[in-house]
């Protein structure tokens, strides 16, 4: 049994919610807390299926602690969760956070557990992810329990304080605060990568994106901190379909979840190059066309 405290973050889905609160039985964690947004103004379906949610949680029906945020107002996704992680943060010293479309496999939170001890004070270390795309083939040590990148996946991921509180929404003055050389080479020294990143930035700066995650990237790269990341899958993303803010059709990079063998042992904290250029090249598409295509998709708002 994990003893860590959970975020669980919510809005319009609570069949989602659900299958996500049948999941935790499996391992009954003990401090949960859940933060639901609003309903959209103009959207009346989103009353029926924020209130369906909040009811969702009193399925909490094991020994738990549960804290609830629950917004009256939609916030949307950029204010929303980072509205949450604050709030989260603001309590607890770290944590572990989980999307409603996210499904955890059991180790996934010992594992979680392990490392926020591990890791705990070494200000080189951002976060930690159970998510993982990159096959074994692309991985340089796939022996290895797990690699460090520079980018944090938030689908089933964990952090402290520390690293939560470098977060900022607002990216208006990026480039004051990550150089071109910095960028260059946290990007892997890939034209494809910088142009991606820098395009990224520079649509948040605009506040052309509703999102959080971003600048929480961002923020790890400016101060070139890494997240210890799974090199096997530790989680399933459910959240693909006509209800989802950003992802609509299931990618190919998805890897099947499988659970780990805990203990974990230590590895170096140092970048997995050769993982990080696949996830790149195939999860951000960060060739010229890719480029392209994710600025559009990234332009669709929440709505």
């Amino acid at each position: 049994m994990h003893h860590d405290p959970l975020l669980l973050i919510a809005f319009n889905r609570p069949d989602h919610l659900k299958s996500l609160i049948d999941r935790l039985r499996l391992t009954k964690p003990t401090k949960i807390y859940i933060a639901i947004d609003g309903p959209r103004d103009g959207h009346q379906d989103d009353l029926a299926a924020v209130r369906a949610c909040h009811e969702v949680v009193d399925e909490i029906d094991w020994d738990a602690e549960v804290i609830t945020q629950f917004q009256a107002r939609n916030l949307g996704c950029g204010r929303g969760v980072s509205a949450a992680l604050s709030w989260f943060f603001a309590q607890e010293e770290r944590g572990i956070i989980l999307e409603d479309d996210v499904l955890p496999q059991k180790s996934f939170f010992g594992f979680c557990s392990e490392l926020l001890d591990r890791y705990e004070h070494d200000e080189r270390v951002l976060a930690i992810s159970g998510c993982n795309f990159v096959p074994p083939e692309f991985q340089t040590s796939p022996a290895n329990p797990y690699r460090f990148s520079q980018v944090p996946h938030i689908w089933g991921w964990a952090t402290w304080r520390r690293a939560w509180s470098l977060h900022r929404l607002d990216m208006t003055d990026w480039r004051h605060r990550l150089s071109v050389r910095q960028l260059w080479d946290v990007t892997g020294r890939s034209p494809q990568g910088f142009m991606f990143w820098r395009a990224i930035f520079n649509l948040m700066a605009q506040n052309k994106i509703d999102t959080w995650d971003m600048q929480f990237v961002f923020e790890g790269m400016a101060r070139n901190m890494l997240t210890a990341t799974s090199n096997t899958n530790l989680i399933d993303n459910v959240g693909f379909g006509s209800l989802a803010t950003h992802t609509h059709e299931q990618p190919p990079y998805l890897r099947p979840s499988r659970d780990i063998d805990l203990p974990v042992r230590d590895v170096p904290v140092e970048v997995d190059e050769r993982a990080d250029a696949w996830s790149r090249k195939v999860v951000f598409g960060a060739s010229t066309r890719g480029l392209v295509e994710q600025a559009f998709r990234y332009l669709r708002q929440r709505n």
